[in-house]
């Protein structure tokens, strides 16, 4: 983020993050993703600084800072690896953020000081093979039995859940026989009932955990029960909404990784008796990579404001979203064509970048359902009487 838009306080989050990425990140970035292998101790240096609870209240063992400050922590972390940045985000914005937004005061007293300093990892399930864009689809059921909820069903594309102990998950509540609605629920991963399937093997995002999740007559204490069941379709669209912010800011560090190295080697490349940046057909590139780059930030940035305020930011946060994620994968296409040949090779960034980039796409909502957020949203402004923009 530019610094006209930072406190003192966020810059210099920022510059920490900065080192820390440059340093101790950027390093072994490449090594992780070619060995598909967690981050486990970078993520244990993050939980010494304080990287994994940035906007948890401080009376929950947060730093207390806001979303503008936690997005810029993920943008700067994603211009070296989008994976530590993506653990860092579902952790955050997924794992326990639901905590957080619908949690009784209990709840959040036993389960986000742990997350909140790292202690341990929190992780969001929410997605089905039969419920993925079309999350109200969900066939994962939690029927009450006594002071019990039994839990069977499964998730699937769970980051984290490898490594997370605590889980959040939507069901289909079931009381006395009767559907009343879709509910969130705090699970615990020592729960025998709980089965987590083998890390998937993806095209990209390749060093962080990603699973399936099981549930077989999986039992918690009623109390696990997150808010209200007619709530908790809201619960995971506001947990969304904020993730969506998370997710346009992972994008814009993943641009402006590619395009920086890109810049970089239009210096260093000759082609013709001339650096290839001194031809038009790639200056242009990088012309329209700085501009797409800035652009998006700025939409991200007005996003976290927004989320800050208390303001509905259903529309920004998808517009945010939609538009840095797809900014993500120009701008890692057009770096390995100024790369030519050598960026299509697993020497230079910029392979690791394009191949990081695509899931920007469909994570959090497909760049189809975020104009379709959109599309709602300004239709209502105008229902409304009031500006679509």
């Amino acid at each position: 983020m530019n610094d006209l838009f930072l406190t003192e306080e966020q810059i210099m989050l920022r510059d920490m993050v900065r080192d820390f990425a440059a340093n101790e990140v950027a390093p072994v970035a490449e090594e992780l993703d070619r060995d598909s292998r967690f981050p486990e101790e970078i993520v244990t240096k993050m939980v010494d600084l304080g990287l994994m609870g940035i906007p948890i209240p401080e009376q929950y063992g947060g730093a207390g800072m806001d979303h503008v400050a936690y997005a810029t922590a993920v943008y700067e972390m994603g211009k070296v690896c989008a994976s530590t940045a993506i653990t860092i985000a579902a952790h955050t914005s997924l794992g326990t953020t639901p905590i957080l937004l619908v949690g009784n005061e209990e709840q959040k007293k036993k389960y986000l000081p742990p997350l909140a300093s790292g202690e341990t990892i929190g992780a969001f399930g929410l997605t089905e093979p039969e419920a993925g864009s079309d999350a109200g689809a969900t066939k994962t059921t939690a029927v009450l039995h006594g002071n019990e909820w039994v839990i069977n069903g499964g998730k699937i594309f769970t980051t984290n859940a490898g490594v997370a102990g605590i889980l959040t998950i939507t069901a289909v509540v079931i009381e006395d026989g009767e559907q009343k609605g879709i509910g969130a629920f705090i699970i615990e991963t020592d729960n025998p009932g709980l089965r987590i399937g083998p890390a998937e093997k993806k095209m990209g995002w390749k060093a962080s955990d990603t699973r399936q999740l099981f549930f077989e007559d999986l039992r918690i204490a009623k109390d696990n029960l997150l808010g209200s069941p007619k709530e908790g379709f809201k619960t995971f669209l506001k947990t969304l909404t904020g993730g969506r912010i998370s997710v346009g800011a992972l994008s814009v560090g993943t641009a402006e990784g590619a395009y920086e190295a890109a810049l970089k080697y239009s210096h260093e490349r000759e082609a013709f008796g001339k650096q290839i940046h001194k031809f038009q057909s790639v200056g242009f590139k990088l012309a329209n990579m700085a501009t797409d780059i800035e652009a998006a930030k700025l939409l991200v940035y007005q996003a976290a404001k927004r989320y800050d305020r208390g303001e509905n930011t259903i529309k920004e946060a998808a517009m945010a979203k939609l538009f840095a994620s797809e900014t993500a994968v120009r701008t890692t296409t057009e770096a390995i064509q100024v790369f030519g040949g050598y960026g299509y090779i697993k020497d230079y960034p910029v392979e690791r970048y394009f191949r990081d980039a695509k899931v920007l796409t469909i994570g959090e909502g497909t760049s189809e359902v975020q104009r379709l957020v959109i599309l709602r949203e300004i239709l209502k402004s105008i229902d409304k009487g009031t500006s679509a923009a």
